[in-house]
């Protein structure tokens, strides 16, 4: 394992770039950096839907983003007051998400790994934002549990998937919907610590332009852990 920001330690993206260092599977990290390189833009540059909806009624605290890509959830986070540490496999989508954070003039804590691998610190945050992330599905649960095991007390975890994703056959291109974390794994998983605010599916907004634009509905899980 490399070396990794530490998410306790605030970075002001006005004036520091992503640390180099990664924690998590090379091939991993390769195979987004190169998709990421294969387009100057990968995403709309918007912030998601779901998320706006969702967290428009959250006083702002800590706040982790689960595969910030080039940074537009990260940001508009941010620039309402939330204290967000970004999280991303890419290296390439770290540094465009760090250049559109200082051009925008937030701050944000970078760190360069997978979720699994990153040592996040228990039950460190208020909000846990996972929007459309590319999680691997393990036989432990070992993503699921990284998930929840982020959120503090009182915190919310927001899970946000392409409806129908996980009922597809493998395609062509090597994706195969099986190797990968869905909502109902997640919501699964929540015990009686949790209390289920949002479990459905609804219509998408979808922004211009940006991979995965042609998706219509999302599947949207709210759930905060109790105090």
């Amino acid at each position: 394992m490399g070396p990794v920001t530490n998410p306790l330690d605030r970075t002001d993206s006005t004036a520091s770039a992503p640390s180099s260092g990664y924690a998590g599977d090379p091939a991993v990290q390769a195979e987004w950096d190169r998709r990421y390189t294969e387009r100057d833009k990968l995403w709309s540059g918007q912030p998601n839907g779901a998320l706006v909806a969702e967290v428009a009624d959250l006083a702002p605290g800590r706040a982790l983003d689960v595969g910030c890509g080039e940074g537009a959830d990260t940001i508009w986070l941010a620039g309402r007051g939330w204290d967000v540490t970004a999280l991303d496999v890419s290296g390439v989508a770290l540094e465009r998400a760090a250049e559109h954070a200082r051009d925008a003039g937030v701050a944000v804590t970078w760190v360069h790994a997978d979720l699994v691998a990153a040592a996040l610190p228990p039950a460190g945050f208020d909000l846990v934002a996972a929007l459309y992330p590319a999680l691997p599905r393990t036989p432990d649960a070992a993503a699921e549990r990284a998930l929840l095991d982020a959120v503090a007390p009182g915190g919310v975890l927001l899970f946000v998937h392409h409806a129908g994703m996980d009922s597809r056959p493998a395609d062509e291109g090597g994706f195969d919907p099986a190797d990968y974390v869905w909502p109902a794994m997640v919501s699964a998983r929540l015990d009686g610590q949790w209390d289920v605010q949002v479990d459905e599916q609804r219509s998408r907004v979808a922004p211009d332009g940006g991979a995965g634009a042609h998706h219509t509905d999302d599947v949207v899980l709210r759930a905060r852990r109790r105090g």
